[in-house]
């Protein structure tokens, strides 16, 4: 059980550090898609460097009139 929490922390670390090279952390996400595709980046973890480019596009519910 230790091993698989470690592996986690290992892959999200991976994932944060693909983000950073990415330049995602310069500032605040402009929008959901920005920080959507922040956040699936670093859930991806070393499937970046494998040529995954995870991409985020996201569309809110606009309220009605």
């Amino acid at each position: 059980m230790k091993f698989l929490g470690a592996l986690i922390v290992i892959w999200l670390i991976i994932g944060g550090i693909a983000a950073w090279q990415r330049g995602y952390f310069g500032g605040a996400p402009g929008s959901c898609a920005a920080a959507g595709t922040v956040a699936i980046t670093i859930v991806a973890g070393p499937l970046n460097y494998v040529g995954v480019n995870p991409k985020l596009d996201c569309v809110l519910p606009q309220p009605s009139q």
